[in-house]
């Protein structure tokens, strides 16, 4: 009787695969990727249809470098609280998978490549924006707001909602209300989401001293905030309907989910319960998709 033993990877293999998995964990792809599902559907809508798939891949190319040399810089500069927080323990710096000096030559090297590859396979206003909004989460929110003011995520989450005006931009070559509008969506989405996952992290917050509004005020005062800007996000995607040309499929489902978010967000407010944060955080998430998709569908459809 023969042993057929598994196969192995060789040790050069495995640190291979672990090294760039140490690399790509960098740039947070999960945080990307929500960046990309705004993105895709601002194209479309400036489009109004379905840009080039030249473009789009261009487009998505250029804002998944850029955002991830973003988050690569992040990790670099935190790197001394990641390693106090449960959340963060396990990220490439504190683990020693990479080291301070190559985390730091990657975020630059990538961030360089995003704006070369933005500026010459799509635009040059694109290209500007991308990297604009890397420096001022950078700058604005780590270096300075976040380990220093309560309205850290509030002003700092505005980074994350350049990514439609690079959309929007590289299908027009231009900026308008319409994309301003839809930045002032994901901007006021923001605290609610951040929040609500800051509520499930507060200690490990308050043990790093970062003063995230959970931290430094109650839950009660956390959640009245929280239903504060949901109101406002929920209005401001609805104002985007007219100001945008889109049709009643948007209108119907910015509203719903505008709704349920509404609900969630005040069903927190009454019972000020961790569990019912962590559900608001992962219904935020799901609200942005598929308001992002009901965008992209309410064009497409009725284009047929």
């Amino acid at each position: 009787m023969s042993l057929t033993l598994p196969a192995v990877s060789p040790p050069s293999a495995r640190t291979l695969t672990s090294r760039v998995g140490a690399y790509v964990a960098l740039t947070k792809p999960r945080i990307i990727e929500l960046l990309l599902v705004t993105t895709l559907p601002t194209m479309v809508v400036a489009a109004r249809g379905i840009p080039s798939g030249w473009l789009m891949l261009a487009t998505l190319v250029g804002g998944t470098l850029a955002a991830g040399g973003a988050n690569a810089f992040n990790m670099y500069v935190d790197r001394d609280i990641d390693r106090i927080m449960r959340r963060t323990r396990n990220r490439p710096l504190v683990t020693g998978a990479v080291t301070p000096r190559a985390a730091l030559v990657f975020a630059f090297a990538i961030e360089g490549a995003a704006f070369v590859e933005l500026w010459g396979a799509v635009n040059l206003l694109s290209a500007v924006l991308a990297v604009s909004a890397t420096l001022f989460y950078v700058f604005v929110y780590t270096l300075w707001l976040k380990r220093t003011s309560t309205q850290n995520i509030v002003i700092g989450g505005a980074a994350g909602a350049v990514p439609v005006l690079v959309g929007w931009a590289a299908v027009t070559g231009r900026l308008a209300f319409a994309p301003l509008l839809l930045f002032g969506v994901i901007f006021l989405w923001t605290p609610p989401h951040f929040w609500a996952l800051a509520v499930r992290y507060r200690e490990d917050y308050a043990a790093a001293e970062v003063p995230m509004l959970p931290v430094v005020s109650s839950l009660g005062a956390t959640a009245r905030q929280i239903v504060l800007y949901t109101a406002l996000m929920s209005a401001a995607s609805l104002a985007f309907a007219p100001l945008a040309g889109m049709g009643i499929l948007y209108v119907v489902v910015a509203g719903v989910l505008g709704a349920v978010f509404m609900a969630k967000a005040v069903q927190l407010l009454i019972s000020r319960n961790a569990r019912h944060a962590m559900g608001l955080f992962g219904y935020s998430i799901t609200y942005l998709t598929l308001l992002f998709a009901a965008m992209a569908a309410d064009v497409l459809l009725r284009r047929i």
